[in-house]
């Protein structure tokens, strides 16, 4: 019950409810509460003046809203009479349970009268706290609004029920527990609000004070409130006005208001509401327990959140240390052929240094080889030898000419580390969807089948979050057999055509991503038409067709036969259709029969080997297939004739017949694969198509027998 407690407080004061009073939008408030928030009107705005102007209607008086700034969690704070310059702004304070009100002007005066009989300024208008609606009172002030006695029947229970101490009513911050009760006054004190509310003096010194505890008892045991009028104090409530949804006393309806509005027994009244009330709580009931049902789920989430997240962030910390321990080993490729070109650049300049250094030292050994010589003063030796040593010193030069004093290695390294593609990457990384789609739902009701076709539609859960690149839906054979995928793309609807007729289809859906595909939605079975409804079809018939009547009807422009094709193929079961001779003029030759989709429409039907036909004029008919005329049989057609073509795919075989008698032989045996209904014509010949016709039973009894 600790839940209901917050139903049992006043939006004012925010203790529970004492002496509440039901204001016109059903809201309630402590009679004292009620009488603080209340505020003077101008004159103009009087209940009295509004009577004497003839503009009032009722004892309440709501306030023109382009005449009442109400109170709202946009407003600034301050709520005021806009038209009335001598009306001051009065600020807005705020209750304990969080609502906004507007407090008196000027402090009521010191009484020691109930809040009931307390005089009301004249003109005064109350805002209810909660939906801010506004009404001015009229002379009987608070007085003119119902008390709500089982408000206090139920805040009595619950504060019986609770096995805590009882508390103060009147402390202001944190309730005390109470010392005493005052029986006349009703109400719980402690002793600090004892002494200053409720001294031992003047009227109230007679009042009886008793402990908490038998002040419990004495209020569960004291009787109940009868509930009275408020328009006739003296008389209790005995009936109930159903226009004004109220209860009223025999002298309303004898002298007041209600004299014309129709009543209705207290007690029935109050059954039949009680009632009403019972089952407009089973419903909310249902919504409170999927409530809790939702707070559990989502109690469930918060956990698995919290489970999610320790796993995303592991997962996190594993991917980027994978990174950096590639670029660790990177780095470490990278400062090896750093180090093997450092060394290979130094094997090179060591080497040249000492090829230098050799040769450097032969040049001076020779230089003062020669330097020694010039010097000796013997013309003829030095003459023997100073050809081989000029020739030496020139060949010497000339070794030193020849790039020897040019490095062979320059001091820069030519690598140059191409990072920015990394940088980019590094600075681009983001979360991409690291989960599968979630399993789409069926809509089903936008799923249909129509003929031997199935319209299926489906979408994502409200709540995923997983983005979803397409979708696969899948149907099985028709005979419970393994799936198949019949369609893959992007698109949340989808017509599968060409399905068997009377046949049932399992269909499921799944969604995929680049992470990979969902589980399966649930399968939806699927039922085809028994049997096929269908018209001819404009899109492949020869452009000398004429159609009519919905495309039931054909004839043709031209002398010669044009062919045109139903709308549906059958590759599977049992087929009738019927076609009616509206017109036949000159004894043409029309051909009934069934063709493959690509037939030629330029020719009599049977020409080519795509066709399968029975041609007739006024006296007999053949069959024709791939120009093979078979099967002469006498009988011919006439104006009103119908034609009956039965494909039997089941037995393989076509068989045609004429006002409902067997035209000839099996026509055709060893028939598969997808056939269309067909007919070729010329402008003396139309026919209407007739469809969605059962087997003729002679034939459903024959293939029984055998």
């Amino acid at each position: 019950m600790e839940e209901m407690e917050e139903e049992l407080k006043c939006p004012v004061c925010g203790s529970f409810y004492r002496e509440p009073i039901i204001l016109p939008c059903s809201h309630n408030l402590c009679q004292a509460c009620a009488r603080n928030i209340l505020v003077q009107t101008p004159e103009s705005e009087s209940p009295q003046s509004r009577r004497a102007s003839g503009s009032g209607v009722s004892d309440y008086d709501y306030l023109d809203l382009d005449k009442m700034s109400l109170y709202s969690e946009a407003d600034s704070g301050y709520g005021s009479y806009g038209g009335f310059a001598s009306a001051p702004t009065t600020p807005c304070q705020k209750s304990p349970n969080g609502v906004r009100v507007f407090p008196p002007a000027m402090p009521p005066p010191a009484t020691h009268l109930s809040p009931a009989l307390a005089p009301v300024p004249r003109n005064s208008c109350i805002t209810c706290p909660q939906c801010h609606r506004s009404l001015i009172l009229d002379d009987r002030g608070l007085r003119g609004f119902p008390k709500n006695r089982v408000l206090e029947g139920v805040i009595d229970r619950y504060q019986q029920s609770k096995a805590a101490a009882l508390k103060c009513q009147l402390c202001e911050k944190a309730p005390k527990e109470a010392t005493v009760m005052c029986e006349q006054c009703d109400v719980f004190y402690c002793d600090p609000c004892r002494l200053r509310c409720h001294p031992p003096r003047g009227p109230l010194a007679k009042h009886r004070l008793v402990p908490p505890a038998q002040g419990r008892v004495s209020r569960r045991l004291s009787p109940r409130k009868v509930s009275t009028c408020t328009d006739h104090e003296l008389e209790n409530h005995s009936m109930y006005c159903v226009q004004c949804k109220m209860p009223v006393c025999y002298q309303c309806l004898e002298e007041g208001k209600h004299s014309s509005h129709e009543v209705k027994a207290l007690g029935a009244m109050w059954k039949l509401h009680k009632s009403q009330l019972s089952q407009a709580l089973n419903g909310l009931s249902d919504r409170a327990k999927e409530a809790k049902e939702f707070l559990v789920q989502l109690r469930n989430m918060v956990q698995q959140i919290q489970e999610n997240s320790v796993e995303f962030e592991a997962c996190l910390v594993a991917q980027c240390d994978a990174l950096i321990d590639a670029l660790n080993r990177r780095k470490a490729q990278l400062l090896a052929r750093v180090n093997k070109e450092h060394e290979h650049k130094l094997k090179v300049v060591r080497d040249q240094i000492s090829h230098c250094t050799v040769k450097l030292r032969q040049t001076t050994g020779l230089m003062e080889y020669c330097l020694e010589v010039i010097k000796e003063n013997d013309p003829s030796g030095f003459l023997q030898i100073s050809d081989a040593l000029i020739r030496r010193v020139h060949l010497t030069e000339d070794q030193w000419g020849k790039g020897t004093l040019t490095p062979r290695m320059t001091t820069d390294f030519d690598l140059s580390l191409d990072n920015s593609p990394l940088l980019q990457s590094i600075h681009q990384l983001d979360f991409v969807q690291m989960k599968v789609p979630a399993t789409p739902i069926l809509q089903l009701e936008e799923c249909c089948t129509h003929n031997n076709s199935a319209t299926l539609s489906w979408k994502q859960p409200p709540l995923s979050t997983v983005p979803a690149e397409g979708y696969i839906l899948e149907l099985d054979d028709g005979n419970g057999g393994q799936f198949r995928e019949v369609y893959v793309g992007k698109e949340t609807m989808c017509t599968v055509d060409g399905l068997h007729f009377n046949s049932t289809y399992n269909a499921r859906i799944k969604a995929f991503n680049k992470t990979g595909v969902s589980q399966y939605s649930k399968t939806l079975v699927l039922q085809t038409s028994e049997v096929a409804w269908f018209a001819f079809d404009p899109g492949s018939a020869h452009s000398d067709i004429i159609f009519s009547n919905d495309n039931l009807t054909v004839t043709c422009s031209s002398y010669d036969d044009r062919v045109v094709l139903g709308k549906t193929g059958f590759s599977k079961g049992v087929h009738y259709w019927e076609l009616t001779v509206d017109r036949y003029d000159n004894h043409p030759d029309p051909a009934f029969g069934v063709a493959r989709i690509d037939v030629m429409k330029d020719v009599m039907l049977g020409k080519d080997d795509k066709a399968w036909a029975m041609y007739v004029d006024n006296n007999r008919s053949w069959f024709m297939h791939n120009n093979s005329h078979t099967n002469r049989t006498e009988g011919g057609i006439t104006k009103g004739a119908t034609i009956g073509v039965l494909l039997d795919l089941n037995r393989k075989n076509l068989t045609f017949f004429i006002n409902d008698e067997q035209q000839g032989p099996i026509a055709f045996e060893n028939v598969e694969g997808l056939f269309f209904p067909a007919v070729s014509l010329n402008r003396n010949v139309q026919v209407t198509l007739h469809t969605g016709l059962p087997v003729p039973d002679f034939y459903s009894s024959r293939a029984s027998i055998a």
